[in-house]
């Protein structure tokens, strides 16, 4: 309750009225958010995010493209203009002039008061519900470590250059010895996202045969894309998510891409991204302390993401 209250109280001056949901979503308590407040909240959430969206607009403009900074932008769905985009999340609504939000989809706006609507609430309550039996079930079990990010190494097992995914950059080791490293080592691959993409001999070597049906019974915290994913969830939920949690999602899982590229089989020095050698001892250490950081830090954005489930559906547990 007192972590609660100090999220309401963080969010400006507020009023506590009563959103009534028809069909069967219950009523929730809601916030209103006064004008000054959400304006407030608005440009310092598009200044943030601007600071990773135009690099990347430029790169693409010049037709160059950034094989860790881009990936956010290029792998998911969400474009920048909408990442750019703020919305209060579920349970607050915004009072004042809030004609700016007329037509935006998921919002209904009456007045000088404006909101995500409860029919669109109740219209996805079946992937709301599924997005949070992912993130219960992940939050659920132990972070494994010890899989190296060898996942990456999977992806280009037995390819020549021209057929690894970012061609423009050599293999550290080159073919022979990276494939050496892959045959060497204990493949323990767990999410779906990134089996999918390993070459079909590759497939064969890892201990797990990750299906997106299986996801909610594999997925865990110590997977460096599992935890890059709450961004995914993060805007998937939107704009029932807050702005905010979407940003904090991506400022994280822009951090695991870069660690992420650092353990890969390629050779990125020219671009500034040092290697993390995870075929010696002190390599693996070293990526181990960061699935340890990632696991911890991803904790609270998937308690997070949980709660804005929870006041979507209207309760506290399912």
């Amino acid at each position: 309750m007192a972590e609660a209250a100090r999220r309401v109280a963080a969010i400006g001056t507020c009023v506590l009225v009563l959103a009534v949901y028809d069909g069967a979503m219950p009523a929730v308590s809601t916030s209103v958010l006064a004008q000054p407040d959400w304006q407030a909240r608005t440009s310092a959430h598009e200044s943030r995010v601007d600071a990773w969206i135009a690099p990347h607009l430029e790169r693409r403009r010049s037709g160059i493209a950034h094989p860790v900074e881009d990936f956010l932008f290029t792998y998911y769905s969400y474009r920048p203009s909408a990442l750019r985009r703020w919305h209060p999340g579920v349970g607050i609504e915004l009072a004042g002039d809030v004609s700016g939000f007329q037509g935006r989809s998921g919002y209904a706006v009456r007045a000088d008061r404006a909101g995500v609507g409860p029919a669109f609430v109740a219209r996805h309550q079946d992937r709301i519900g599924w997005i949070r039996d992912v993130l219960m079930a992940t939050a659920s079990r132990p972070a494994m470590l010890g899989c190296f990010g060898l996942h990456e190494w999977a992806m280009v097992y037995r390819q020549s250059r021209q057929q690894t995914r970012h061609p423009a950059y050599p293999l550290r080791l080159g073919a022979e010895l990276t494939d050496a490293v892959v045959e060497t080592h204990r493949i323990t691959c767990t999410h779906f996202d990134a089996f999918r993409f390993f070459t079909e001999p590759a497939r064969r070597l890892n201990v797990l045969q990750p299906t997106r049906e299986s996801q909610q019974q594999l997925d865990q915290p110590g997977c460096l894309h599992a935890t890059m994913d709450l961004y995914k969830w993060a805007y998937k939920l939107s704009p029932m998510t807050s702005s905010e949690l979407v940003a904090d999602c991506f400022a994280l899982a822009r951090k695991v891409r870069q660690v992420d590229m650092r353990a890969s089989p390629y050779d990125l020095r020219s671009l500034g991204v040092e290697p993390i050698l995870i075929e010696t001892p002190a390599g693996k250490a070293t990526y181990i302390a960061h699935q340890r950081d990632f696991a911890e830090r991803s904790r609270s954005l998937r308690d997070r993401l949980i709660e804005v489930c929870d006041s979507a559906l209207g309760a506290q547990s399912r």
